[in-house]
Parts: structure tokens; sequence; C-alpha cells
């Protein structure tokens, strides 16, 4: 039976989905499960804040009940690509197929390629969100610095001022923090890895691809 992985974006911003779809094109592989990737309706245009990150909670696990009543053993896994990771423990509990955060996942990809992690996030207020996630999972040691961008999730469609703000905070990660890799902090930076990475000259993990990858792994595997 062929397998389907849905990517769901909480936010109802559609061109952050689209950016990070085009983003996993590269893991579109021939045998590989189908990578599918959905907007969730409901949710604010940005997920920015708590109240966001609490509000698209039971609106992600009934639209993720909902596909597993629809795809059956189809569905094999689904990822949640806000790097907030709202609702992923709910989401557990409603389904047994593996649900995967972005920002969980990237942070974890992150480790494999560096000693000193940092993040790059969209606004200042995002950072004490992100480091009680970080401290969760006993990462503060490892996650040593996060810059903001000052910019909304909407505003990331201005590729030019979006890459003028990545460089800036990637160079003072990589400056004043010392890190030996970045990750993207929110879904809608995806367009913009490659270049980032080539400007700095240190690995910038894209956290939707690295939690699609993992994805793709469970499914291959059975686990």
């Amino acid at each position: 039976m062929p397998k389907t992985i849905f990517v769901i974006n909480p936010n109802s911003t559609q061109a952050v989905t689209d950016a990070f779809d085009e983003a996993l094109n590269v893991l579109r592989i021939p045998g590989g499960p189908a990578i599918k990737s959905l907007t969730l309706a409901e949710g604010p245009p940005g997920i920015q804040s708590q109240m966001d990150v609490e509000q698209v909670t039971l609106p992600l696990v009934r639209l993720v009940q909902s596909l597993d009543n629809q795809h059956g053993d189809a569905a094999s896994a689904y990822v949640v690509a806000c790097f907030s990771d709202p609702g992923l423990h709910a989401v557990r509990e409603a389904t047994t197929k593996p649900v995967l955060g972005i920002s969980e996942c990237g942070v974890l990809t992150a480790l494999t390629r560096g000693h000193r992690v940092g993040v790059i996030a969209i606004l200042r207020q995002s950072i004490p969100r992100h480091g009680r996630m970080f401290g969760a999972m006993g990462l503060t040691e490892r996650v040593v610095a996060e810059v903001p961008l000052g910019m909304n999730v909407t505003d990331l469609v201005d590729a030019e001022r979006t890459r003028a703000g990545l460089l800036r905070a990637g160079q003072e990660l990589r400056d004043r923090h010392l890190v030996d890799v970045v990750v993207l902090g929110c879904a809608g930076m995806a367009a913009h890895r490659a270049w980032l990475e080539q400007q700095l000259g240190i690995p910038v993990v894209e956290p939707t691809q690295a939690a699609t990858s993992m994805a793709i792994g469970r499914t291959l595997l059975g686990w």
C-alpha cells in the first residue's frame, strides 16, 4: 500500500506552506513515501505567541484524526511544521502513527552537525517559548543562543528583507556566540537554507526537511 507523510502548517499562511513544500522536493524520491503538505485553515496567520500555540492544538488533533480515518494505514507519519511544535504531544495521543515536530527534529539534527547550536527566531517574544522547549529536552547547554529577525511570519514573503535579516542574525550567531551550526526557527524560512549556509560557511539546518527526513526513515523502517 502506498504510504503518505502529511506535513501540516498550523498557521493559515499558504506562502509558508508553499515555501517548505518546495524545500521538500529533494526528499520526494522514487520508491519513497509520498509527501503531502497541508495548511490548517483554522490557524492564525502566524504562530507567534503561546496563545497561538494553544489555539491550534485541538484543530490539529481533529485534522490528524480525520486524516487517519480517511487514509488508514496509508497515512504513515505526520509532521507539525511550526517551530513552536504546537499540539505535538496532544496529536501524539490522538494517533498511533509517528508525529514529528520540526523544532525537536531540527535541533536534534543540528546536534549531529556541531557542538554549539544557534537558532534564528522570527520575533524576540518567540525566544522564551523556544527556550522552554529546549529546557524540556535537556539541551540548554548545547543550544547556546537564539537571535530574532524581528519579522512576523507574514513578512517572510519579502525575500530580500528576509535574507538580509537571516544574514545579520546568522553572522551574529557565528561571530559573537561562536556557534558551529544554525537552525532556522520558522518553516517560512525554508527557501533560504542553502543560500545562508553558503554565506555563513557553517551548516544550516532547515527543520521541516529534518523532520520529514526522520518521518521517511520511520516509514521505510516501520518504526
